[in-house]
């Protein structure tokens, strides 16, 4: 799964390396979070029309036909390999799909004989962000402060699928990371073919994977600082991972 990243590189530069056509004023604004959670605001690329867009949607998938927002809190990933027939997303894997911008993510394993697992963080080794398959939703309803007008609420969730073997020592699964290639396809409103697109849900090549531990503090999301990703040494108990 995918519950914590890094999104650390400025507004301006993610819309250059995403080729963005307009930028929003809340991503404009978007400041840099070394531990973004779920149910948070995230950079999101995707397009309306011929138009490329960088804006700021709700980490946790909230269908149009939700009651109220707090079902996102339950579909903040989705799996490659159902995200075509569920029904909480397979619209949005027909109609409605983005990039989320990733500088990086975070795993913990289990570590003998100490009570808490160990994080790690994971990143490409040239330091490029990750172009993370991601599905949105528009949902409109009542205020969640209770007020008379209703809200417009936009949200995303990252598509997961099995981790490959570079990955795979701290975790059976990992984001979905799209090359340039298929970014044009993967954002178009007019590519409806769900079977053509599932193609595009496969694990990233192993180069694009390197990892190391880092402090626990991470486990806290009131934690917000670029020390996060800061190496820490091994656990001495930690089996070698490679």
């Amino acid at each position: 799964m995918c519950g914590r990243f890094v999104s650390s590189s400025p507004p301006d530069a993610v819309a250059r390396y995403f080729d963005v056509g307009e930028v929003s004023a809340q991503a404009e604004q978007h400041l840099p979070n070394f531990n973004t959670a779920p149910t948070t605001d995230v950079l999101t690329v995707h397009q309306e029309g011929s138009v490329r867009r960088l804006d700021t949607f709700h980490w946790g998938l909230v269908p149009s036909w939700a009651k109220d927002l707090s079902v996102g809190n339950r579909m903040i990933n989705a799996r490659a390999e159902t995200v075509a027939v569920k029904p909480a997303f397979r619209r949005a894997f027909a109609k409605r799909r983005c990039i989320v911008p990733v500088d990086g993510f975070y795993e913990w394993r289990a570590v003998p004989g100490r009570p808490r697992k160990q994080p790690y963080f994971i990143h490409r080794p040239d330091g490029e962000p990750y172009a993370v398959a991601g599905l949105w939703e528009e949902w409109h309803g009542p205020s969640p402060d209770g007020d008379d007008e209703p809200v417009t609420v936009r949200s995303t969730t990252i598509i997961t699928g099995p981790a490959n073997s570079a990955m795979a020592p701290l975790h059976d699964r990992m984001p979905v990371i799209l090359p340039p290639t298929a970014w044009a396809e993967w954002l178009s409103p007019e590519e409806h073919d769900v079977e053509r697109l599932g193609r595009l849900l496969v694990p990233a090549p192993d180069a694009l994977i390197t990892f190391h531990p880092v402090s626990v503090e991470v486990n806290s999301v009131r934690n917000k600082g670029s020390h996060l990703v800061d190496r820490v040494e091994e656990p001495p108990e930690a089996v070698p991972l490679i």
